[in-house]
């Protein structure tokens, strides 16, 4: 039975810890010469611009000994008005796994529904579930561990921000989200991540309060891809949420700093943090390859 990878709530607390010891194991180059998806053909269908997500996948198809074939709307038929459920049908009769990379949450539903091949969200509006792993993995690397650690996520309460929600709450960690009102996170998501567990998901709009204490501390850009039009009026809004050397000093002395990219630079957060000693920002976007990595592999073996 195939099985997608839509947002977090598709893999059990012990699917992601073993999706995670895979992805260290594929780091350190264990397997390196094993090609385990060889004669595979997997689809990249992207509706939005990317840097990491399309690089990190197609170099991990690559070194899993698989195909990747890149597909924009403009260059298929779902461009000209074939539905969503056709493209899927006849995807399927070809590929082996898609990867999808979009704008409405919905769409990527749709797709999975009339897909008979596992598909996986390389990004929506509403979730970001690739981002999360490597989150995770990063902030076990530097922690050593996940269970008992707080983050501290300060800005949009967007896909991003959803996606480390649940990924906090079936990794055993406390997440506190400083966003202002009417930016906050998507409150199903977290009332929901709640029922799974007993740790904590806080709002608040301070980002004092979120950061104090912290052993994580996140962030993302203020405007998300194509919500460029409200932009000058929702900066204005997000002033005192950038991540800043004040800021970051009010959390714990080893605190780590993570951003999922692209940064802009002296807007959300500052060139002294992110490339700062407590910085893990460029290992975090490495890891996008190796969970990745992991990931098709437990999708597609």
């Amino acid at each position: 039975m195939k099985r997608d990878f839509l947002t977090l709530q598709d893999l059990s607390s012990r699917e992601v810890q073993r999706l995670l010891k895979r992805a260290r194991d594929l780091k350190s180059g264990a397997d390196a010469n094993k090609c385990p998806l060889i004669g595979k053909s997997i689809g990249l269908l992207f509706e939005k611009a990317s840097t990491r997500t399309r690089i990190s996948f197609e170099v991990g198809i690559y070194q899993l000994g698989a195909q990747a074939i890149y597909m924009n709307q403009k260059e298929i038929q779902i461009g000209r008005g074939e539905t969503v459920h056709d493209t899927a049908r006849v995807l399927s009769r070809y590929l082996d796994a898609v990867v999808i990379r979009t704008f409405s949450h919905d769409t990527l539903r749709d797709f999975a529904l009339s897909s008979s091949v596992p598909v996986i969200n390389g990004l929506s509006d509403a979730h970001h579930p690739c981002q999360a792993l490597a989150d995770l993995m990063t902030i076990a690397e530097k922690k050593g561990r996940l269970k008992g650690l707080r983050i501290a996520y300060i800005g949009d309460g967007n896909n991003v921000a959803n996606s480390l929600i649940e990924a906090s709450v079936l990794t055993g960690m406390d997440i506190v989200l400083a966003c202002p009102r009417g930016f906050e996170p998507e409150a199903e998501i977290v009332e929901k991540a709640l029922s799974w567990g007993k740790n904590a998901v806080t709002v608040t709009e301070d980002p004092e309060i979120a950061v104090f204490d912290a052993d994580v501390v996140y962030t993302d850009v203020w405007v998300s891809m194509g919500q460029e039009k409200d932009a000058a009026k929702k900066k204005r809004k997000f002033k005192k949420y950038q991540l800043n050397s004040d800021l970051v000093s009010r959390a714990k002395k080893d605190v780590i700093v993570l951003h999922c990219l692209p940064a802009h630079r002296g807007e959300e957060i500052t060139d002294e943090v992110i490339d700062g000693p407590r910085s893990a920002v460029f290992d975090q976007a490495e890891n996008r390859l190796h969970t990745q990595k992991a990931l098709l592999e437990f999708l597609l073996t």
